[in-house]
């Protein structure tokens, strides 16, 4: 057996009690996803509200995948099919993602909070890959499939694992953080996110302490010092050895400063009485703070912390998270930074600081394209319009807003902030398209929901 194995088909069968057929298989990764099936790969047919993974296993294996898990008989596939049949294919990938997790050595770290989750995820993959031989989700895979996909790829050789874990409803955390069972558990922030399922950020606070439900014995909780929520974070982190991270002078790592330009942020921070300076490839108030939970994790995990602060000179923004590109226009280019994978009301404003931060060309202008904050309840017309003294206070020269929730801040603008509002990304998306010019910086935010990346598109396509 390589290293390169994830799975044999026997080992497969006795995590999930399946029935294998058509003989031995080998494979090197889980996909759920056929358009994405590499050779190889064991393809799990999910069976979801609109689409049924069963309907593409006979795809899934032509291109080359090494078997396929289902819990009924597929159309179009040769009766000796490496197939595992299974009760129930979401329960199997479970089984996998508990397996997995079983059988690896791994020091293992889990990452919630209200913002900020996929960033400081993506930190801490960069830094303990420099490290050892490290594992971490993808993407934003935090959710109930998300979880135990990513832990069933974990190879079996890696020294740490970075998993994300998401929720918009008290509960969700609890089985997903006894699947991974994490030596560290963090919590970027608690924030009013999701109001619309939540009676108080109190219960949003106690929501996100979930996480330690699953916490191995002995382990470490990495908290926001911050926070106003601090003390009832802690109080549910119960006996986990507490590390805390921000401004506050008894936070574990502080933050003493911190210069944002253009395109990066330089910190300086004390962990614990060790000072340390250095610079994130990334502008942002909220990446700085975020690099210290970082760094608090990797003297936990008994990393090296000065190698790890230099290492986040080559972090670069995930996709939709505050990326950015040059998008060529008549007379020259605009900078585009794109922020369209998510929106709340703290990443919003943490967003419209970083384009203040931006230097447009002489005559140039800062211009914000923002979609609708979704899941904010009873609050949210108050919360969009109050995002108008955001903007003046950061004199952001030009605002464009879709949606009907950001007709509320079109209408609380100033009128020469007013740069236009449309039903949706896509009526709005000409009416940017036609007023940036050469020199200009953009930036595009917006909830999933809103589908703002339809306007980055547009934006980066010239259409």
């Amino acid at each position: 057996m390589t290293a390169s194995i994830l799975w044999t088909s026997s080992e497969a069968a006795t995590a999930t009690g399946g029935t294998p057929s058509g003989g031995m298989w080998e494979a090197s990764g889980v996909s759920i996803d056929s358009r994405t099936v590499q050779p190889g790969d064991l393809f799990i047919a999910l069976a979801g509200p609109n689409h049924d993974g069963h309907d593409h296993v006979a795809g899934a294996l032509a291109v080359g995948a090494a078997g396929a898990l289902v819990h009924r008989l597929p159309a179009g596939v040769p009766e000796d099919a490496p197939l595992l049949l299974v009760k129930d294919t979401m329960e199997a990938l479970q089984d996998l993602g508990i397996a997995a997790r079983n059988r690896s050595a791994a020091t293992i770290v889990a990452v919630t909070g209200s913002v900020g989750k996929t960033g400081t995820k993506e930190m801490l993959r960069l830094v303990l890959s420099e490290q050892g031989p490290t594992h971490a989700s993808i993407g934003s895979f935090n959710n109930h499939w998300g979880v135990p996909l990513s832990l069933a790829r974990m190879p079996r050789g890696v020294r740490f694992a970075v998993f994300e874990l998401g929720m918009n409803h008290a509960g969700e955390l609890i089985p997903l953080t006894r699947m991974v069972r994490p030596h560290v558990a963090a919590i970027t922030t608690v924030e009013a996110v999701h109001m619309e399922f939540f009676a108080s950020t109190e219960a949003i606070a106690d929501a996100k302490a979930e996480i330690f439900a699953g916490l191995e014995t002995g382990g470490i909780a990495v908290l926001p010092r911050d926070n106003r929520h601090y003390g009832r974070l802690t109080a549910a982190a119960g006996a986990a050895r507490i590390q805390s991270f921000g401004s506050h002078i008894d936070a574990t790592a502080r933050l003493l400063d911190c210069g944002v330009d253009p395109g990066s942020t330089a910190v300086f921070a004390l962990i614990d009485d060790q000072a340390l300076s250095y610079r994130i490839g990334i502008p942002g108030l909220h990446w700085a703070m975020n690099s210290l939970a970082v760094l608090l994790i990797v003297k936990a995990l008994g990393g090296d912390v000065l190698a790890a602060a230099h290492a986040l000179a080559g972090m670069t923004a995930p996709k939709g998270r505050g990326e950015r590109r040059s998008v060529a226009v008549a007379g020259g280019n605009v900078e585009l930074i794109d922020e369209s994978y998510n929106a709340s009301p703290v990443s919003m404003r943490a967003a419209i600081a970083t384009l203040a931060s931006a230097k447009p060309a002489k005559g140039a202008r800062r211009i914000a394209v923002l979609g609708d904050m979704r899941e904010l309840g009873e609050t949210s017309a108050a919360l969009h319009r109050g995002l108008a003294e955001t903007l003046d206070n950061w004199n952001i020269d030009l605002v464009f807003t879709a949606g009907p929730l950001m007709a509320h801040l079109h209408q609380a603008l100033a009128e020469q902030r007013r740069g236009g509002h449309a039903g949706d990304s896509e009526a709005l998306a000409p009416l940017v398209r036609a007023a940036i010019r050469a020199g200009d910086v953009v930036m595009v935010k917006g909830s999933a929901g809103s589908r703002m990346g339809r306007v980055v598109q547009a934006l980066a396509e010239g259409s």
